[in-house]
């Protein structure tokens, strides 16, 4: 007997049972998205391997250990995308989106990383994510972080933590980056192996190092924030004014780097410990060399990125006081005619009031069979249709949530009984 194919290690279904969870969650970000005046961009999942080359930098872990990257039948070398940030700079570049204008963009979708599984960490994985191009002041920072404190607002999530740092600009950062590397070299033996592979291409990831064995050292390193400019500086405290005046709490956090070369200046992550090591939901960060770096005229960057799956965790969590989604009613059918009678008035009903989340019952069986289905559907009410009913001109409502009788109405009255209840 042939073994029955699974899904690909680390590349998970969302059950229906579960997409609630995720409509949700889409809706309630969609809703504060629009509210800002952020509009939707649309990529492809492939793009040229050199995009990510490029712009995430080749000495990443993403570009040498994690990108699903092969060639097509022209030769050409294509990658699945890893993240979302180089997609929107190459779109914008490509349709004329950027030079000289504002614009405020988000965007949805799978992601794709060849990473070890783990709790909120696959191989295809979703991330929602928004960019602001055009602006360089602080005050953009601060929407940025404010929209997405907005997010946890409207999902009821709290234990999430804001963290934030600066990395200043390119020139201050590679100041620094000397100044690091003296200091690691002089404590070469006490490095790990990833450290060491760092060392020389990427030394400020060392600083983002998760081993416990690299604290002390990563604890007594040089501060990036004491090697930056005065105009960097006003920046950054120019964002964290905006943050005390606005009620938000944050912890600045020295060592917060980020994975990808792109960032520049303000960087932040929320952080909540409900998750193990998988700790942060949503990050992100100031690019202002991106657009440039892909080949378009300079322009100014922010953005960030949330994954779905943490999130999604974390709302699990708390399935039982969210209010998701469920079938308004379930039409129990009995009878021949009563079969075709209740398809003609779903159909009715579903004219009337588009929003009416109705299930009709299909394959026959007996009452109590079609009940216990209209029970586990989750539904608010059964609906009853039988000979008698038809007869007559009624139709039965049972609430299948609450502990009531069931009462009668008039079929042509039903449409007046949801708008009312519902």
């Amino acid at each position: 007997m042939a073994k029955n194919i699974q899904a690909i290690r680390g590349m998970h279904d969302v059950l229906p049972e579960q997409s609630p969870l995720w409509h949700f969650l889409e809706d309630r970000v969609r809703q504060v998205l629009d509210s800002y005046g952020y509009r939707e961009m649309r990529t492809p999942i492939l793009e040229m391997t050199d995009l990510f080359k490029r712009s995430i930098g080749e000495v990443t872990d993403i570009v040498e250990k994690e990108m699903y990257t092969f060639e097509d039948r022209n030769g050409d070398s294509l990658t699945l995308r890893p993240e979302g940030t180089a997609s929107c700079v190459r779109a914008g570049i490509e349709h004329g989106l950027l030079y000289n204008q504002v614009q405020r963009i988000w965007y949805r979708g799978p992601m794709f990383r060849h990473e070890r599984p783990q709790k909120g960490r696959y191989r295809q994985f979703h991330q929602i994510g928004a960019e602001a191009y055009g602006l360089s002041g602080p005050d953009i920072d601060l929407e940025i972080i404010l929209l997405t404190r907005r997010f946890w607002q409207q999902l009821g999530l709290d234990g999430v933590e804001l963290q934030i740092n600066t990395l200043g600009t390119s020139e201050e950062r590679k100041a620094y980056r000397g100044v690091l590397v003296e200091y690691l070299n002089g404590h070469k033996e006490q490095l790990d192996e990833d450290s060491l592979r760092r060392l020389d291409g990427n030394p400020l990831r060392i600083l983002d190092s998760k081993n416990p064995d690299m604290k002390q050292i990563i604890a007594d390193a040089p501060s990036l924030m004491d090697h930056l400019g005065e105009e960097s500086q006003a920046h950054f405290e120019s964002v964290c004014k905006g943050l005390d005046d606005t009620g938000v709490a944050y912890v600045i956090n020295p060592r917060l780097v980020r994975g990808l070369d792109y960032y520049a200046r303000t960087v932040f992550e929320w952080v909540t410990d409900r998750l193990g090591a998988q700790g942060t939901v949503c990050a992100g960060g100031r690019y202002d060399g991106l657009v440039e770096q892909l080949g378009g005229k300079p322009s100014p960057a922010i953005g960030f990125a949330m994954g779905v799956e943490r999130l999604i965790a974390l709302l699990e969590e708390d399935r039982e006081r969210l209010e998701l989604k469920q079938p308004d009613a379930y039409l129990v059918l009995m009878g021949d005619e009563a079969q075709r009678q209740g398809m003609l008035l779903a159909e009715k009903l579903r004219d009337q009031m588009p929003w009416l989340q109705l299930i009709t019952h299909c394959g026959g069986g007996s009452f109590k069979s079609q009940f216990k289905k209209a029970d586990r559907s989750g539904a608010r009410y059964a609906l009853v249709l039988g000979e008698d009913e038809l007869s007559r001109g009624i139709i039965g409502i049972k609430p299948l949530r609450e502990d009531a009788e069931q009462q009668q109405r008039p079929i042509d009255q039903l449409a007046d009984f949801f708008n009312r209840e519902l």
